[in-house]
């Protein structure tokens, strides 16, 4: 065999092993192609599919913080009349405060006028009250509780005695042994009784007056001036017998009397 021929038959199978390569490397480039175009059609089917999920996870979130928004602004609406409410209450409580205060200071005002009033009754009712309270009275060498009404009349009395106008005095003096016939006044009103006779010249009742007295009150401080003042009404009335026997009883009733001293220089001079 004709080696040149021979050598053109053994490389066939490389030539054609050579081109299906070629072939083969030739289609490489459109199949790598082919595979990208996949690959991005798949991501762009996966993004789309996370973007609309992530859509649809918004709008669940938007709905829920709407939802949400809704419910805090109900609750805000609700404390805000709350607040309202607690602040119309507050207002009322202020204004019911100060009706109260008011209320307080007017009564603290009536309980002040109130117990003033009773304190200006009650001093009111101790004064009148004194008025018929008995009082206690020392009156020669003696002491005695009498009612107010009966001190002043006798009081009234001396002092209208004192003054020189007897007959008021007899007058007064009467009319107080009539209002009070067991005053403890009794015997000092007879007394002076007397006197205001023998002043305004009544001798015959002064003579009747002081010996009531001595009679009814021997032990009286005024009994020896009383026997004195009725032995000198006696010689008023030219009765020397009786105004003898008067001085005579003096001085031996009260021998250690003022009145007694007085009674016997008086004794000497009646004839």
């Amino acid at each position: 065999m004709n080696p040149a021929r021979h050598t053109r038959v053994a490389s066939l199978p490389w030539r054609a092993a050579l081109a299906t390569c070629a072939l083969l490397a030739a289609s490489l480039p459109a199949r790598a192609g082919l595979f990208d175009d996949e690959e991005a059609r798949k991501a762009i089917v996966d993004l789309r599919a996370r973007v609309s999920a992530g859509e649809e996870e918004n709008k669940a979130r938007l709905a829920e913080l709407t939802a949400t928004k809704t419910q805090l602004t109900a609750q805000l609406d609700q404390l805000r009349r709350t607040l309202l409410d607690m602040n119309g209450q507050l207002d009322a409580l202020r204004t019911e405060l100060a009706k109260m205060r008011g209320n307080d200071e007017q009564r603290a005002k009536e309980l002040a006028d109130l117990q003033r009033l009773q304190k200006d009754l009650a001093q009111g009712l101790d004064e009148r009250l004194r008025k018929f309270e008995p009082t206690k009275v020392s009156l020669d060498g003696r002491e005695f509780v009498v009612d107010p009404a009966e001190k002043k009349a006798f009081d009234e009395a001396i002092a209208t005695l004192r003054t020189g106008d007897f007959d008021k005095a007899v007058a007064a003096l009467g009319a107080f042994q009539r209002r009070h016939p067991d005053s403890p006044y009794a015997d000092a009103a007879r007394f002076w009784l007397g006197n205001a006779q023998y002043g305004k010249r009544d001798y015959k009742d002064a003579i009747a007056t002081f010996r009531a007295f001595v009679s009814a009150a021997p032990e009286h401080p005024r009994a020896p001036e009383a026997l004195l003042a009725l032995a000198n009404s006696q010689a008023e009335l030219k009765d020397p017998r009786s105004a003898k026997r008067t001085l005579e009883e003096l001085l031996k009733a009260y021998p250690q009397s003022e009145a007694a001293l007085a009674g016997k220089e008086r004794l000497a001079s009646i004839k």
